[in-house]
């Protein structure tokens, strides 16, 4: 069947005997837990956790009780996680414990270039890196097995065009967790109570990095294959196995003249621990090493350490004499530039410059709301509240958050100022009014968010009495990373058992005396909401509640559209320009709204001063 790269270590961990598997929506890693949703799986636990913190203690918890447990996230996810991570390191695991991230040279799914391997560096734990969508089925098996060699857990890390890749692959039989729990009682082992429990079980955990290299080099991960003595060498690091390959042939048909079976080549499949038997011979062998590795120049500091100790003069192509660049995703061109320069050539001008076209044929499309989103209906409120109180847009900070929240960045909105981390919107928010900001303060957060990361910095600014409004964009679902559940997630519309904890409550429970909620198709009454807030003291909370519109429409509560009265309608194009709903265009001179796309939210309906946008029933 064809599945992803995250789809195949779904059923790689079904394949393995996998009792639990948690963690926190986050592209490009979701789909592990959105495919194994879809299953009826008995005997295996599947989760959504509130952050990847809670996600990992709860893999980690399973671990200790002997069974095969996966914890997944995206690489942001991971600083979240770390926190519990090292502990749960140090103490070990009893049953398999792997942690599946996805790192994203490139940036293309957001957030940052974060290089996961930094974190098993410092943490001396194994770290699998699979180059393709049959390599990611069969090592997550792989990482099961010498987690309970090791007793330690293990890293698989991925990156975007590895986990969201689709090929074939044949799927083997689901394995049947085991459903005997052990229940250990190890004060030495599950305690960090003292100095020298600490030191011990860091002793232990090197020990069992120590033990994984051997496994490794006895499961032949790591491919060696000797071309030229005093040749090229290359080293290639995870999803640039199979791009070294692309870039020889790329490197030849542009001047380069490299025979079949010269190029000694080291494909790593494991980066964490070091292969240094094989990097050993192939800088003993070779003249010039090239390392291939998006991201930070672990691998290449490493070849050079080595050749150093071997008083071997080698010459070491990568990013650390300028060759390549630590940002971007690497292709076959990227790669072929080590090539060039080994070989004398002059890079291709077209190999620099890259193709114009597509730039040029394709219009701008800044990143928008979906039609009919709610957020629209914030922003639009927010924009209206400040003007209405007197303020000029620059005057008052509005901080964002990550999600769909964040997209009051783009145009029209160009509301949101700030986007950092998860949670930041409101502790960055009550930073700025503590440092003395006269003017007013909001904070925008979504209701994932709100749940992952949102709580402790809104009780930290009632314990502290900031003056500032926090706006939690209630729509229901983990929208941006595919509509996954969060805690908040009506029951009925997820279609699965869960109990619903209802954000209202918790902001009664930390006794914030001032709560609002709001309908954001309501933009009238919204922004008269935002601006009674605006003008109370203290922490004010306003909650926009309205379901995300493109999950209302897949369960059909979709029951009116917009239309244009072309009568009426003056071609101001005003319900374009303010509302920036893709539903609305200019076709033929005139504005028109496509009947599929709108959902009836009529924000623009508010947007147009001669009534021309009318309500029709479907």
């Amino acid at each position: 069947m064809m599945v992803s790269g995250n789809e195949a270590i779904a059923y790689g961990a079904l394949h393995a005997g996998v009792k639990l598997v948690s963690g926190y929506p986050g592209t490009p890693s979701s789909e592990v837990i959105g495919c194994l949703m879809n299953m009826e799986l008995e005997g295996t636990h599947v989760e959504w956790s509130v952050n990847e913190k809670v996600a990992v203690e709860t893999a980690a918890a399973a671990g200790w009780a002997g069974h095969r447990a996966l914890c997944t996230m995206k690489m942001s996810g991971l600083n979240v996680a770390y926190d519990a991570l090292i502990g749960f390191a140090y103490s070990g695991t009893t049953g398999g414990l792997v942690i599946y991230v996805t790192d994203d040279p490139g940036a293309t799914t957001g957030m940052c270039e974060q290089d996961s391997r930094g974190f098993a560096l410092m943490s001396d734990m194994v770290m699998l890196e699979p180059d393709s969508v049959k390599q990611s089925y069969e090592m997550i098996q792989t990482a099961f097995e010498i987690s309970e060699s090791i007793g330690s857990p293990v890293f698989v890390r991925s990156v975007t065009n590895v986990a969201q890749a689709h090929a074939p692959l044949e799927i083997e039989k689901r394995a049947m967790p085991s459903s005997k729990t052990v229940l250990i009682r190890d004060i030495q082992r599950f305690t960090k109570a003292g100095s020298v429990i600490a030191t011990n079980q860091h002793k232990r955990l090197i020990a069992s990095l120590e033990k994984a290299s051997a496994i490794i080099e006895q499961k032949g991960l790591n491919i060696l294959k000797l071309g030229e003595k005093d040749g090229l060498g290359i080293v290639s690091v995870g999803s640039l196995n199979k791009i070294a390959e692309e870039a020889v042939e790329l490197a030849n048909e542009n001047g380069c003249c490299f025979e079949p079976g010269s190029i000694s080549t080291l494909r790593l499949a494991c980066t964490i621990p070091y292969a240094h038997s094989e990097m050993d011979r192939i800088i003993g062998h070779c003249s010039a090493v090239i390392v291939l590795e998006e991201l930070e120049p672990y691998v290449e500091r490493e070849i050079i350490v080595r050749a150093f100790r071997a008083n071997k003069n080698i010459r070491v192509i990568g990013k650390l004499d300028g060759t390549y660049p630590r940002s971007g995703e690497y292709n076959a061109a990227v790669a072929a530039v080590g090539l060039f320069a080994y070989s004398n050539v002059p890079v291709p001008e077209h190999f620099v410059t890259g193709d114009p076209l597509p730039a040029q044929k394709c219009a701008a499309r800044p990143i928008t709301c979906c039609a009919g989103c709610p957020h629209r209906g914030t922003y639009l409120s927010i924009k209206q509240a400040i003007k209405e109180e007197g303020f000029k847009p620059e005057d008052v900070l509005v901080t964002g958050d990550v999600g769909c929240t964040i997209l009051g960045m783009n145009p029209p909105f160009h509301i949101l100022w700030t986007e950092t981390a998860m949670g930041s919107s409101i502790p960055t928010a009550a930073g700025y009014k503590l440092s003395g900001l006269e003017t007013p303060v909001i904070a925008t957060i979504g209701d994932s968010t709100f749940f992952h990361a949102g709580i402790p910095p809104l009780i930290n600014a009632v314990q502290h009495e900031v003056d500032m409004t926090v706006i939690i964009m209630d729509n229901g679902w983990t929208a941006m990373t595919g509509m996954q559940v969060n805690p908040g997630t009506e029951q009925a519309n997820e279609g699965k058992q869960h109990r619903r904890i209802d954000i209202y409550n918790v902001l009664e429970g930390l006794d914030i005396e001032n709560i609002y909620v709001t309908d954001p198709y309501d933009t009238g009454g919204m922004t008269k909401t935002l601006r009674e807030a605006l003008n109370q003291k203290g922490v004010k909370v306003v909650l926009a509640r309205r379901e995300c519109a493109i999950q209302a429409a897949r369960r059909g509560a979709r029951h009116s559209y917009a239309a244009i009265n072309k009568d009426l309608c003056t071609k101001c194009k005003r319900c374009i320009s303010m509302t920036g709903c893709p539903a609305i265009a200019v076709a033929d001179g005139m504005v028109t709204i496509d009947r599929e796309l709108c959902n009836g939210c009529s924000i623009c309906f508010n947007a147009c001063p001669f009534k021309a946008v009318e309500r029709k029933l479907l």
